[in-house]
């Protein structure tokens, strides 16, 4: 009984940890602190649930827990800190919020594509006062839900190392008073490509766990795949945050072909084509419609088969679609000598 409540908790944390420290980390504005909270209501689900077992609602019950936490902790600060208004309203807030009902708990948590708190999350996990390996690793850490191993192996580094730089990043944001919000105009985008760096390595581990039992973990993939997706809404005309997304979508079509009954991996030549998520194919490929180098790939591909008539006219198509000067002369030189390389 307590071996299967054990993995019954595994798996939940697996799913709902980055959302308990997101959550958390919007209340006392501070992402250390947030997954200590996170940590607290999971021993103490350890405690409950061994008794008397899995709640319907798992995840609810853990959100309402770290509520609570937040809450008392909130009040703690207010008698030791002099800032009594900012932490009279956080508490205010934060009460409102807590309800008795874990099914209203969890859909309290649940926030708007701009106001989301894993979004917030990741922002604030890529700030530019870390290094971009410290950003990195403490955002798989706080919301890919990843252990300190996993991560140092994605990075084939130690794991100390990588223990060591989640330590001191959430030091350093919480010594520069970093803010727990998504930035805005110039400096959304200049940490753009670490977020979308950070995505695509939470995709990855989903795609292909890096540990465990299951070769896959689809829920980070569908996590990974839904912040993607904000980030291309939030920022329309970055091209790079929508050709990850439709990179994942086209990825994330296989998942339900890439393992058989008993969970054991599939490769791509014996997948059932079947199985494959067409709505998924259809994203991905209508994201990369305007994307000069998916013909040109396309035609670097047919000139291998030797069918050069077509290569012509790939590379000819990615050079009217490019408005670099230099890639168009590219494209079209490897339009008129398609043989090739």
């Amino acid at each position: 009984m307590i071996s299967t409540t054990h993995r019954a908790i595994e798996a939940v944390w697996r799913n709902e940890a980055a959302k308990l420290v997101a959550h958390a980390a919007r209340l006392v504005r501070d992402v250390g602190v947030a997954e200590e909270l996170a940590q607290d209501a999971l021993v103490a689900a350890l405690e409950h649930w061994g008794k008397t077992g899995v709640p319907d609602n798992p995840g609810a019950w853990l959100m309402a827990t770290v509520k609570n936490r937040a809450l008392d902790r909130l009040r703690q600060d207010s008698m030791h800190q002099r800032k009594h208004e900012e932490i009279g309203h956080d508490l205010d807030a934060l009460q409102a919020h807590v309800v008795p009902d874990f099914v209203d708990a969890l859909g309290a948590a649940r926030a708007d594509h701009i106001g989301d708190d894993l979004l917030r999350l990741v922002f604030t996990a890529c700030h530019p006062v870390l290094s971009t390996d410290a950003r990195v690793a403490l955002t798989l850490r706080l919301l890919g839900g990843l252990a300190t191993d996993e991560i140092a192996r994605a990075f084939l580094l130690p794991a100390a190392t990588i223990a060591q730089r989640v330590v001191r990043a959430k030091r350093t944001l919480a010594e520069a008073k970093v803010p727990f919000e998504v930035p805005r105009a110039d400096a959304l985008g200049a940490r753009l490509a670490s977020v979308l760096e950070v995505i695509y390595l939470i995709f990855n581990e989903g795609y292909s766990a890096t540990a465990g039992d299951d070769w896959m973990r689809p829920a980070l993939c569908e996590e990974a795949l839904r912040l993607g997706r904000i980030v291309a809404e939030l920022m329309p005309a970055e091209s790079e945050a929508h050709g990850l997304v439709a990179l994942m979508e086209i990825q994330a079509s296989r998942t339900h072909a890439r393992t058989d009954a008993q969970g054991r991996p599939v490769l791509l030549l014996e997948q059932d084509r079947s199985r494959w998520d067409p709505l998924l194919i259809r994203r991905g490929l209508a994201a990369l419609a305007n994307y000069h180098w998916l013909p040109s790939v396309r035609g670097d591909l047919l000139a291998r088969l030797g069918r050069l008539d077509e290569v012509r006219a790939e590379f000819e198509r990615a050079a009217g679609m490019t408005r670099n000067l230099r890639e168009r002369e590219l494209l079209l030189a490897r339009a008129a000598d398609p043989a090739p390389r």
